[in-house]
């Protein structure tokens, strides 16, 4: 399966399904991806698809909150613009093998929380039991 960035995102998306769902569920199979990355650091072609897979995401996020068009208060897409070129930066880094992957799983997993499906109560984050 090929994830290649804005194109990946929209493709997921489901007229039916809310924003924040799609968003907050895509936020979930990447920090899984990471997360098994990390669990398996001899897998390295593994994590560097998972790791290239998120930088691809917080892209695509990156362009619907540039989006004038997009819905959410300004000073919260600056903040999420930020994040999401903190994680290219740190995209680099773990690539070099000098970045920080449990920081980049604790951003997602952060974004994930303000995310949560309102009608999904019982629904879980990567790595929470």
């Amino acid at each position: 399966m090929s994830y290649n960035g804005y194109t990946a995102y929209k493709t997921n998306q489901n007229k039916t399904e809310n924003p924040r769902d799609i968003e907050y569920r895509l936020l979930a199979q990447v920090t899984s991806s990471l997360m098994r990355a990390r669990a398996e650091p001899e897998a390295y072609g593994e994590r560097v698809k998972a790791i290239l897979w998120n930088r691809d995401v917080w892209s695509a996020l990156r362009v619907d909150l540039s989006d004038p068009e997009n819905m959410l208060p300004k000073q919260l897409r600056a903040s999420l613009i930020s994040i999401s070129l903190w994680v290219e930066k740190e995209t680099r880094s773990l690539l070099d093998n000098t970045g920080d992957l449990d920081a980049v799983i604790d951003i997602n997993r952060n974004i994930m929380a303000g995310l949560k499906p309102e009608n999904h109560e019982d629904s879980q984050e990567p790595g929470v039991s």
